[in-house]
């Protein structure tokens, strides 16, 4: 077997000028935000490699940390069709998917004509999405996994890129609906965001509270996005990587694992999607990084944030105050 594995059609040559010349735009793509968004360099970093990777991306912060600013920001930024959704208790389906109305025309002959929802938008922020029932939540889950919805009986396609940026409030617990796990498991990360550092909770308090504040700009286009994440498909991966990724996720399932604390405390692991995400978020995070082939640092780095919403511990460990992500860093430990 070789000694590293990629699906590139490409001319090694031709793959280094391109990663260089994304490194560049993403260059300016974190330096732009950077001055838009104080601190959550980590944040920022995880969502871009989750758009880079062609994925969707969880956000859970209490209120306040940006987490609406900074999807309207990325959608800016990176040249994307944006739209908001505040889901709520009674919002519908048909307010995320779209429905067909009944029209007369002036002849009197009528028909139906389908009015397109929020969804049909290149970047899609489902604000708390937790508040919605199970069935609007669930109206997303085609849209994430295939890029298309069914209505009305017909499929209809999705603009191209299509991502979901989703917000949690962890605080609040009266009024929601936990998400299930078949879509928990369509997020390729869940970024959990903390309180800034003090000073860059100094600088904000500066800059946006002045008689100007700045403005978002384009660095990139729709186009350029969806070329990069075949870039990030192209990007040859180490055996020793597929390796480590491979018994990282299977370590955590308690069938598989022999890590005592998984086996005693595990509920639930990852699955095959966990392996496939980690693939990919690897390869972005080595591209965001200027470098051409991804390491085990890339997979010990990522693995919390892919992992986290993948995994379930028990009761009683919870009740122990265990936590899932101190379960991961055991799991990433033969690798650190």
């Amino acid at each position: 077997m070789s000694d590293a594995l990629s699906t590139t059609k490409q001319p090694q040559d031709e793959v280094v000028q391109d990663v260089d010349a994304l490194v560049e735009r993403m260059s300016k793509v974190r330096s732009h935000i950077g001055t838009l968004i104080f601190g959550q360099q980590g944040v920022l970093d995880q969502a871009l490699i989750t758009l880079l990777s062609g994925g969707h991306v969880l956000l859970v912060g209490v209120p306040g940390l940006a987490k609406t600013r900074l999807t309207e920001i990325l959608g800016t930024v990176l040249g994307l069709s944006e739209r908001r959704v505040q889901f709520t208790p009674d919002l519908m389906p048909a307010d995320i998917l779209g429905s067909e109305v009944l029209e007369e025309s002036e002849t009197g002959r009528r028909s139906f004509r389908f009015i397109e929802g929020p969804v049909f938008c290149q970047l899609l922020m489902a604000d708390e999405i937790n508040r919605a029932s199970p069935r609007t939540q669930s109206a997303l889950l085609q849209a994430m996994q295939e890029r298309q919805v069914s209505v009305a009986g017909r499929n209809r396609l999705l603009p191209h890129p299509f991502h979901v940026i989703a917000t949690q409030n962890p605080i609040e617990q009266e009024g929601i609906y936990p998400l299930p796990e078949a879509q928990l498991d369509r997020f390729l990360m869940q970024v959990n965001i903390d309180y800034p550092a003090l000073d860059d909770e100094w600088k904000m308090l500066i800059e946006t509270t002045g008689s100007a504040e700045k403005i978002a700009a384009a660095i990139m286009t729709a186009e350029e996005l969806l070329a990069a994440q075949q870039l990030v498909r192209n990007v040859p991966v180490g055996e020793s990587v597929v390796k480590a990724i491979l018994e990282l996720v299977r370590s955590g399932r308690p069938q598989t694992s022999n890590i005592a604390l998984v086996t005693e405390n595990v509920s639930w692991g990852p699955g095959p999607r966990a392996g496939q995400a980690l693939m990919l978020a690897t390869r972005a995070r080595a591209l965001l990084d200027g470098r051409i082939s991804p390491s085990i640092d890339d997979v010990v780095a990522l693995a919390p944030a892919v992992l986290r919403h993948r995994m379930n511990i028990s009761f009683a460990a919870r009740a122990e105050g265990l936590t899932l992500d101190q379960v991961i860093v055991k799991m990433c430990a033969p690798f650190a």
